[in-house]
Order: structure tokens, then C-alpha cells, then sequence
């Protein structure tokens, strides 16, 4: 029905005279050059049914749109569809949202077999239902498999994710993408609120925990208009715009499309200026008495007035040409219109102008459309014969609507600190153990890290006091044993320097390494590391009891460790000397680790 409407009649007359100028290059006489889909606007008094048709008119066209300056997102049918599947992704129980779901675009079924999927299904849900007869119709087990998949992801990834990939292709790879879906069904006036949708959901993301509910309540609260500014591009667009939204701009060709009503005038609420500032509010206009008609009527000048101005602003954006057209019954444009006005007023200049050509349907009344041109009186200035807008490509690029490759998955980096080969036990196997090894060792580790820090008069209460609490479940010859040894490391001579100032604990490292096999990924955390300015010294704390006596006994695994380390920090100081150690604390003995042991194991 709207496509026979004559607003929706005028809006495919208008796209198609565009479509022609375009195509066949007609000049523009004052740039010297074809006119282009930048050089026309659109002005319209208010948004309404017509701008929706006219944007569809030309995109039908396939001529470039800016679309329309201002939208409610959640009005736009693509944009309700998207909703519904999220909200049946929050509650699969849902009946009615489902059905809407699998009539939308996204899944595409049909009236008979929703039918079939609804009728005599109690007690089962229409999710249960459908889940049932996926094994018996191809159509019901692609759009099971399509709403499953989506279930499984929807609490593991956020809003935009979710719907970036609903309007990909998520595994269809033969069928269209959900944009393709709803683009063909909806048109290609649908592709602006969908990408505005998208921009959305990545606007909450970057203030709010990325809930899909969470953004559904937000979007739906907001229900606030989409403002774009149609300058902000600078494409080579037709720009649509009402006469409000277009002060200040201009453009080459300006059309006037709804210039043959006239606003509904005399206000219900009447407003009373003055000393007394009285509100009145008449009932019916035979019962008014002098005073609101004289309100009524100074109410109404006021509002010629108005509509008088933004006409003037409507005329005063066209450069070159200005077009007045409009729709209406058999009687011809209301009396007082703009049409009229400006045939009245512009009666010598104003040439008729009718939008159809031969062989199309002529507007739904018998007058014309007005044209009124700025003749070109002087040789044009060469540098506007470049375009005032950068070009549209004609083609899209090929990746546009191919599927992105998956991301590479990185390998694992080598975590030195967490060897997959299994160490050698710190105590004998034939002792009850019962995890003291784990605990000891963490122990040991803790206190090696913190007193250090602490002046040496109260480091042995600090580490009675730690070691008493009661969550580390130890008692008195337990505390008593950890506490020697680990006082003993810190107040022996050898290792003054290791634990004195600009020693650093747990130093967390990671870096590539290039070894024989390719480039490695090193991140792991060195027990002690000190700097200085001819060498690195690495400090690695081991609890092993008994620890070996010798280099030839330490175990492979701890090689391989300290090789890792030294290889990653002769890539951050390459001017200096890297020398490893390993601290035995029972004993207290540091090792040193020669270089020839170590060259077999770096990575």
C-alpha cells in the first residue's frame, strides 16, 4: 500500500530524476563539471513517512545517500529484530520472542511452518519443539543449529562480538550472512541502523561491564535519537535534511519536497504575555471568548511568521537551483503553502518543472513542480571543476564481505619458573612428607623475598612472627628449623651482595629468544636479580635436602631454567656479563653455574 501512496509516488520520481542526472552527467554550469550525488540536498519541514520512502528510493536507485540526519534506533525493523534474538538468547522459554526470531530475516521461516512448529506443542516449549523436529526438516535443524551455537557463546562474549558474528556468517559458510538476510528482505535502507546498532553496543562496552541484558536494558531506557551531522563525511552524497537541521549550509541543488500543506495552526494551549501572565486552555472554539481569540489569533500570526522565515531559510540554501515540488488531493497545493507562495511570489522567474518523464506516472494532481536556476554569466573558476566531494568507489573491495581469517594462536611460551619435566624431590622419599616439600619451599621463598628489605636487628622476630600464623599450620621445631635457614642465607658473608641495595626479588621476565628451533617465547620470574654495571648475577633459590655437592649433580631440569634466564637477559643487557647461581638453603651453599653447563640447555 505505502508503495502506491503518492508520498512514496514523489520519493521514486525524485530518486529517479537524481539517478538521471547523474548517469548522464548533466552539467552543473557553475563548477564546470557533471553534477554529482554530493551537490543535492534534500530539505524537508519535518521528519516523517516521506524521508523514510525517499531514502529507499534512492538507495533502490543505487545512488549514494547520507540517509537521514536523525533516528529512534529501537524503531528501525532490523535493529528490533537483532533485540528479539538477544533476548531469546537471555530466555530460550520465551515462545512469543522466538517466533519473532525465527520469522525475522535471521532464520527466515515461513508462516506454515511456524505453524507447524506451534500447534499442539504443550507441554513443550517452541524451543523444545523445535529441538524436536530438527531431525526430521532440514530448515528446522539449520535454524536449531544457528540459535544452539549462539547459546553456547552468548555468556563467554560480549555485546558486540555476539552480534558482529550474528550478522557474519556464523557456520552457514554456504549460506548468506545474517546482513545479507536482512538487508534483502528489509532493503538497503536497513544497512545505516544496523552499523548505528553496532556503534552502539561498542559505546556501551567502553563505560559498562559487557552484559548482553545489561545493554539491552540500556539501549531500551535510552530510547534517544541517533543525531548524525550529514557535513561530518564529506562524501559525495545526497544529503536529506529538514530546513532546521540545514541552516547555516548550502548546496548547488536544493529540492523542496512537501511544499503543498500547511502546518496545523491556532494552538490548544494559549499563553498569555503580559503583567498578568495567564495560561488558558478553551475547551471549544464556539465557547472562546475575546480574550483567547485574540490570543488565538496573535498565536497564529506568530506562526506564519515562523513558517514564512523558514521558507526564506529553505530558498536561501540553493546555489544553482532550487526545486519546489510536493503531493496532494485533487484540489491542487492549500492555499498559503509554500508552493503556492513561492508561484505567487517568483511568478516571472519560477519555471515549471515536472520530476516524471515520458512513459512515467505523473504526480497525483494537475499542477506542476517550480524550478527556479542562476544563470551562468561568467566564465566559471577552474579549481571548482575538481569534485566537492571525494568519490564513492563503485566497487567494493573484495574483503568486504569475505569472512576475516581466524586469528593465529600463538605458542606457548616457555615458563621456566614452571617446568613441564618434574623436579627432584627436596627431601628423601623415604621420610613422611605429606606436602611439607610444597609448603617448606614457598616458605623459604616468602622469607628470602621480604627481609631482605627489613634492617637485620628485626628481621629474626618478623620471621618468627610470620611463620606462628596459624595458616601455615607449622609447629615450634618446624618455625624454629625454616627460620635458621633462612637467616643463616641472609647473614653470611658470600652472599652480602646478592641480597644488599639494588638486589630486586621476584623479578618477572619475558622475551623472545632465538634458539636453533626457531624464535622461543620466554616469560617466567627470577627468585633474586642484581644489576650492576659489568654483569647480571641470577639467583635462583633451591630447598632440596640433601642438595647436591657438586654442578654434575644438579638436576636437568634446574639447567634448563637458569639457561632460559640467561638467554633472555643477555637480550636485555648485551653489553654486560650474565652469571646464574643457585642458592642451596640447606647449608646455607651458593653454587655457582658455569657457562659450559649451561650452553647445552639454552633454548
Amino acid at each position: 500500500e505505502s508503495a502506491d501512496s503518492p508520498p512514496a509516488r514523489l520519493a521514486a520520481l525524485i530518486a529517479a530524476r537524481i539517478k538521471r542526472w547523474i548517469e548522464r552527467k548533466e552539467m552543473l554550469e557553475s563548477k564546470d563539471r557533471p553534477i554529482e550525488a554530493g551537490d543535492i540536498m534534500v530539505l524537508v519541514r519535518r521528519r516523517g513517512a516521506f524521508v523514510e520512502e525517499l531514502v529507499r528510493a534512492l538507495k533502490t536507485a543505487n545512488v549514494a545517500v547520507a540517509g537521514v540526519d536523525r533516528m529512534v534506533l529501537t524503531e528501525q525493523l532490523a535493529v528490533m529484530d537483532l533485540m528479539a534474538l538477544a533476548r531469546f538468547l537471555l530466555l530460550p522459554e520465551d515462545d512469543l520472542t522466538l517466533a519473532s526470531v525465527l520469522k525475522s530475516p535471521l532464520v527466515g521461516l515461513n508462516e506454515a511452518q511456524l505453524f507447524e512448529l506451534a500447534y499442539g506443542r504443550a507441554p513443550r516449549t517452541l524451543w523444545q519443539s523445535l529441538a524436536r523436529k530438527a531431525n526430521d526438516d532440514l530448515a528446522f535443524a539449520e535454524a536449531h543449529a544457528f540459535l544452539s551455537a549462539l547459546l553456547k557463546k552468548v555468556d563467554f562474549i560480549p555485546p558486540y562480538e555476539l552480534f558482529a558474528e550474528v550478522l557474519g556468517n556464523p557456520g552457514r559458510p554456504s549460506s548468506p550472512s545474517g546482513r545479507e538476510r536482512i538487508l534483502a528482505r528489509l532493503g538497503p535502507e536497513a544497512e545505516e541502523p544496523i552499523d548505528e546498532f553496532l556503534a552502539q553496543s561498542l559505546l556501551y562496552e567502553r563505560g559498562h561491564v559487557p552484559s548482553l541484558e545489561g545493554f539491552l536494558h540500556w539501549i531500551e531506557a535510552g530510547q534517544g535519537e541517533i543525531k548524525r551531522d550529514p557535513e561530518s563525511g564529506a562524501r559525495a552524497e545526497v544529503r536529506i535534511m529538514t530546513v532546521h537541521g540545514a541552516k547555516g549550509l548550502q548546496a548547488p541543488i536544493v529540492i523542496l519536497p512537501d511544499t503543498t500543506q500547511v502546518p496545523i495552526q491556532s494552538p490548544k494551549l494559549l499563553w498569555e504575555e503580559g503583567q498578568d501572565n495567564l495560561f488558558l486552555w478553551p475547551p471549544r472554539r464556539a465557547h472562546e471568548g475575546s480574550i483567547p481569540s485574540a490570543l488565538r489569533q496573535l498565536a497564529d500570526e506568530r506562526h506564519d511568521q515562523e513558517y514564512h522565515r523558514l521558507l526564506y531559510v529553505a530558498m536561501t540554501r540553493a546555489e544553482d537551483r532550487l526545486y519546489v515540488c510536493g503531493w496532494c488531493g485533487t484540489p491542487g497545493p492549500a492555499a498559503g503553502s509554500w508552493h503556492n507562495l513561492v508561484a505567487a511570489g517568483l511568478e516571472r522567474i519560477a519555471e515549471p518543472f515536472a520530476f516524471h518523464c515520458a512513459g512515467e506516472i505523473a504526480e497525483s494532481w494537475s499542477g506542476q513542480g517550480l524550478r527556479l536556476r542562476s544563470k551562468q554569466t561568467a566564465p566559471p573558476d577552474a579549481s571548482m571543476r575538481e569534485a566537492a566531494h571525494p568519490a564513492i568507489d563503485e566497487v567494493a573491495p573484495p574483503w568486504l564481505r569475505r569472512m576475516p581469517p581466524a586469528e593465529p594462536v600463538p605458542g606457548r611460551p616457555l615458563a621456566p619458573s614452571r617446568p613441564a619435566e618434574a623436579e627432584p624431590s627436596v627431601r628423601s622419599p623415604l621420610g613422611p612428607d605429606d606436602g611439607w616439600r610444597f609448603r617448606r619451599g614457598t616458605l623459604v621463598h616468602r622469607l628470602l623475598e621480604a627481609l631482605p628489605d627489613l634492617p637485620p636487628e628485626v628481621r629474626e622476630v618478623v620471621a618468627a612472627q610470620y611463620l606462628a600464623r596459624p595458616a601455615h599450620g607449622l609447629d615450634e621445631a618446624e618455625r624454629i628449623e625454616i627460620a635458621r635457614e633462612t637467616l643463616a642465607v641472609l647473614a653470611d658473608p658470600a652472599f652480602a651482595a646478592l641480597f644488599g641495595p639494588g638486589s630486586r626479588a621476584e623479578v618477572p621476565i619475558v622475551g623472545t629468544v632465538a634458539g636453533q628451533s626457531g624464535t622461543n617465547v620466554v616469560s617466567g620470574q627470577v627468585d633474586r636479580l642484581l644489576v650492576t654495571g659489568a654483569d647480571v648475577v641470577i639467583l635462583d633459590y633451591k630447598t632440596n635436602r640433601p642438595p647436591p655437592t657438586s654442578v654434575e649433580g644438579v638436576a636437568v631440569v634446574y639447567l634448563k631454567q637458569m639457561a632460559a634466564y640467561r638467554a633472555l637477559l643477555r637480550e636485555i643487557y648485551p653489553a654486560r656479563q650474565v652469571r646464574c647461581a643457585l642458592l642451596w638453603t640447606d647449608g646455607p651453599r651458593l653454587m655457582p653455574l658455569p657457562d659450559a653447563a649451561l650452553d647445552p640447555h639454552t633454548p
